[in-house]
């Protein structure tokens, strides 16, 4: 049986890195030993950031949520726990985006969350 040798899949697989590199800087998007070092560290960074987006934007409703119960004369928590036993189930995300938008509506739900307490 003849031997297979492995030049063209080794080829695709360099190009395949050296593809992902362009752009990087001095050596790392021209030699492969490098780039496959700094592609490896972008996928780590990559990672770690879409994880680090989730909270980042959690914190963001949470900050835009408040700003809009301090301005109803309430905080943050007693609102949150207004709504919860007001049976309001609404996520931090579309909360924010009504204190933002809709004024009035947030107002109501102050109100509402006050009620309930």
């Amino acid at each position: 049986m003849a031997r297979i040798k492995g030049a063209m899949m080794t080829r695709k697989r360099r190009n395949k890195v050296l593809k992902a590199a362009k752009g990087y800087w001095g050596s790392k998007s021209k030699h492969f030993k490098m780039a496959k070092e700094a592609v490896m560290k972008s996928g780590n960074y990559a990672f770690a950031g879409r994880r680090r987006k989730k909270r980042d934007f959690r914190r963001l409703w949470i900050t835009r949520i408040s700003a809009g119960c301090k301005a109803n004369g309430m905080n943050y928590s007693t609102f949150m726990n207004g709504l919860k036993k007001a049976g309001v189930t609404l996520n931090r995300k579309m909360l924010s985006e009504i204190a933002i938008a809709d004024k009035e509506a947030f107002a109501a739900l102050c109100a509402q969350a006050k009620a309930a307490l």
